[in-house]
């Protein structure tokens, strides 16, 4: 489910793509690589900062809302992880407790 700050993102995205990446990931290394895709061209900058949004979707569907954390290292993989201490969220109307 897309919430109203993933859309935000997104507007962010299309306007200059780093400054999404940098509210998703802060200063790491997918920064700079969309930093220096976005020098190469417009479009490759957008299309990493969008990929990484999907991502970060993809982890709150997953964990949860502020269950997780970004652990990417710049490589081809955003990589989400859960926080210590917060459980997955429930499967609902699933027979197993």
């Amino acid at each position: 489910m897309v919430r109203s700050s993933d859309v935000l993102l997104i507007i962010v995205a299309i306007v200059f793509p780093p400054v999404a990446v940098a509210f998703i990931t802060g200063c790491s290394c997918d920064l700079i690589l969309n930093i220096v895709l976005s020098i190469f061209g417009y479009v490759p900058g957008c299309i990493h900062a969008f990929w990484l949004i999907y991502k970060k979707i993809e982890a709150e569907e997953k964990y949860g809302n502020g269950g997780f954390r970004y652990v990417g290292n710049g490589a081809y993989i955003a990589v989400y992880s859960p926080e210590s201490g917060v459980p997955p969220p429930a499967n609902y109307g699933s027979t197993n407790v």
